[in-house]
């Protein structure tokens, strides 16, 4: 990739989920050496901008208040995001359709308002805009009740892909994938009891925003990349080995479910039957919607 001008002192940097578990420090870090961040977010706060991203006039009116209140753009980083479990056979309404419309078409109606404003600003600047998509490594490895989430996810890969195919002269698109980092973003997995925990690589806050203040702010940003030299190994066996992989998770939820692991959860109680003939109870109450 060519060199691309550094995110650095008096840049404009849009980020969405901005008050979440890697938006508020990254937000916080972008500010420490100099850039001018404004966050979108379902609830405003200092330097953020109410927004649903689920709403195309909401976002169209959140960006264009964002860049008028930086004056241009020159960055945009998406985190906003839900992580809703949900059973894969299972009507879209209403948690696979909440975690498909925050987590991949939110970030692409932010990324569309936002494009004439990058654009613009890579002009002035001679150089490119910079987008960065926090995707996940549930885009490439198969676990059970993410099924919507990972869809999103490898939506997201996709959509930067194209980015870059159709605006690749203007914009560099960095896309990151962590593994599993403690964030608000688990809590309704975890409230169902379907915690991730110890199902993906596990990784720190700090991991992923360093990552993403290195996409920003290097001379030639990677295309794409992992949160640790470890999640690099992972990423690279389920984008490459997805036979293999699968063959591992496949055995690991047959053992989990043997030994229990899922009983308590409601929504897995039609695996827990196919798998080991056991029932168990099938109602759950919902549960609050969290970002990450």
């Amino acid at each position: 990739m060519d060199a691309v001008p550094e995110i650095r002192r008096g840049s404009r940097v849009l980020v969405t989920g901005a008050a979440g578990g890697f938006g508020e420090p990254t937000v916080a870090r972008l500010r420490e050496i100099g850039a001018q961040v404004i966050g979108l977010d379902r609830t405003a706060g200092d330097g953020v901008i109410a927004c649903d991203v689920t709403d195309d006039a909401a976002v169209t009116a959140a960006v264009d208040e964002a860049v008028g209140r930086l004056g241009g753009l020159d960055a945009v980083v998406h985190y906003a995001g839900v992580g809703t479990p949900n059973d894969a056979g299972g009507p879209l309404e209403p948690d696979a359709m909440r975690v498909l419309q925050v987590n991949l078409l939110g970030a692409w109606r932010v990324t569309a308002a936002a494009l004439p404003a990058l654009l613009d600003g890579a002009g002035r600047r001679g150089g490119k805009g910079r987008v960065v998509f926090v995707a996940s490594e549930l885009a490439y490895l198969p676990l059970p009740f993410v099924s919507a989430y990972s869809v999103a996810k490898r939506g997201m890969s996709a959509y930067a892909d194209a980015l870059r195919v159709e605006y690749g002269t203007e914009l560099a698109v960095t896309t990151v994938y962590p593994g599993y980092v403690r964030t608000p973003i688990h809590d309704e997995g975890r409230a169902v009891g379907l915690a991730l925990e110890g199902q993906v690589l596990g990784q720190q806050v700090d991991d992923i925003v360093g990552t993403v203040l290195r996409a920003l702010t290097a001379a030639r940003p990677r295309r794409d990349t992992a949160g640790s030299r470890f999640g690099e190994v992972e990423l690279w066996a389920g984008r490459h080995l997805p036979w293999l992989i699968g063959t591992v998770v496949a055995r690991r939820v047959r053992s989990r479910a043997a030994a229990g692991v899922f009983d308590s959860s409601p929504l897995a109680a039609g695996l827990v039957r196919r798998l080991t003939g056991r029932s168990v109870p099938t109602v759950t109450a919902p549960v609050e919607q969290r970002s990450s």
